[in-house]
């Protein structure tokens, strides 16, 4: 007695009516490629009960067209199409709360692989990726090139006046987010992007070494080029000091 094999994959690609597919199949499966060969992927996915415990309790799902359990199901069944469509818009409706691993019955993080969806989609170059981190590029520039944290005081008209006048009527109560903040080293711009010129070239190394930097030129060029001159300021300037110390 023979018995009908069935697969979670999906096998087809392309539109049912036209049958062109509106993205190479060849490009799908290397995004797909990417965030599946990912050593967290094994981690985050474990398979789905489709029971939609995590749509029912994330916050996202609440205000959006998003749900956490339709991105495990399109990762379960490798829908290309359905991953590619989704890193458009829908995985940067998550907050990363993570609320989705804690209840899952499975084991499986959907925040979790949101997250390798989106490294993917910045790697890629996609436009949603640029769109979305287009206007943090201020607040990577301060990050990337003056130190690794963040502090109240930043939060001020004159601290980003680039953002536009919605930001003049910002009035956060710093002397209160300063007490909230124990670390001293946070309770200003001063001392928390305060960093010394060593750790500097060594963050720009790992950066470099890791890829993050070439993630950033794949998705603001302008930004990377503006971070790289200032490298090379503080690596000339770090390598004039080892000078003066041999001297």
């Amino acid at each position: 007695m023979s018995h009908s094999s069935t697969s979670r994959i999906q096998q087809y690609i392309g539109d049912p009516v036209t049958d062109q597919p509106p993205v190479e199949r060849e490009q799908l499966e290397e995004i797909f490629q990417d965030i599946q060969g990912d050593l967290r992927f094994d981690h985050e996915l474990n398979g789905c009960l489709n029971c939609g415990i995590c749509t029912a309790t994330c916050p996202a799902a609440h205000y959006y067209d998003f749900s956490p359990r339709e991105i495990v199901q399109l990762l379960w069944t490798e829908n290309l199409e359905g991953i590619h469509d989704a890193m458009q818009e829908k995985i940067w409706s998550c907050a990363q709360c993570y609320t989705c691993a804690a209840r899952c019955p499975f084991g499986n993080s959907p925040g979790g692989l949101i997250m390798l969806m989106r490294e993917t989609a910045i790697k890629h170059g996609m436009e949603s990726a640029k769109s979305v981190l287009r206007p943090f590029s201020r607040v990577m520039l301060k990050l990337i090139s003056t130190g690794n944290q963040l502090s109240p005081d930043m939060i001020n008209p004159e601290g980003f006046a680039d953002w536009g006048p919605n930001i003049s009527k910002v009035d956060a109560p710093l002397e209160l987010l300063r007490k909230a903040i124990p670390m001293p080293t946070l309770h200003t711009t001063k001392t928390a992007w305060e960093v010394n010129l060593k750790t500097s070239v060594e963050l720009y190394t790992i950066w470099e070494e890791t890829g993050v930097l070439d993630s950033l030129e794949t998705i603001d060029e302008n930004l990377f080029d503006v971070i790289c001159d200032i490298m090379d300021e503080k690596r000339d300037d770090y390598d004039d000091w080892l000078d003066e110390q041999d001297d």
